[in-house]
């Protein structure tokens, strides 16, 4: 991926560039912030900006980012939600209820959490809009997850410092095993839901 248009974000603004790289990031899940944060870890080691000021600023990207997704989910609403999945082929408005009776149970860890895995740390903002989870508490749980998976990444990039892309490629990895693992479980529904269609259909 060419990043020098990250490069010349950092280098033009320093840590608030790394910040505006990153709430990009967020709002458009293909770009990769296990490219954007180990940058700034090496751009820090060179002593173009400050390795705290890189990890606030990279945090409170995250912050802005996901607020906004947030915003997008709570626009959306439950009755839009459901009223999307009624349209649906293979999908139940039953199955929306069940989602939303686990995120009431898990949507505090499952924000945290989800901050530090690769593609939903973006999506996950939706959901909490959907469910509109309190703002406060989604911030919080928001800014942890995204200063914890923002740190280790940033630091990698700041002690292996032009070896840096080594964080890409093996962060990269663990990417596709998270499409694989989604690509699976989507299998799995459809199959599922086709054979209890079917089994439905001969009775």
């Amino acid at each position: 991926m060419d990043v020098k248009w990250v490069i010349d974000l950092m280098e033009t603004f320093g840590a608030p560039g790394a910040g505006l790289a990153i709430a990009l990031e967020n709002l458009f899940p293909p770009l990769p912030s296990e490219v954007f944060l180990p940058l700034a870890g090496f751009t820090a080691s060179q002593g173009r900006m400050g390795l705290i000021a890189a990890i606030l600023w990279t945090t409170a990207g995250s912050v802005v980012g996901a607020v906004v997704l947030y915003y997008v989910g709570a626009l959306l609403g439950r009755d839009r939600v459901r009223a999307i999945a009624a349209k649906m082929p293979l999908v139940k408005v039953s199955d929306v209820d069940k989602t939303e009776e686990w995120f009431r149970k898990h949507g505090k860890a499952t924000v945290f959490f989800g901050r530090m895995v690769p593609i939903f740390r973006s999506l996950i903002s939706i959901p909490a809009g959907v469910e509109r989870m309190p703002l406060p508490t989604f911030l919080l749980f928001t800014a942890a997850g995204s200063a914890i998976w923002n740190t280790a990444l940033i630091l990698a990039g700041y002690f292996l410092g032009e070896n840096w892309h080594i964080v890409e490629q093996y962060m990269g990895i663990a990417s596709k095993v998270v499409l694989g693992a989604v690509a699976l479980a989507v299998v799995w529904f459809v199959v599922s839901r086709l054979t209890r269609s079917k089994a439905h259909d001969r009775r």
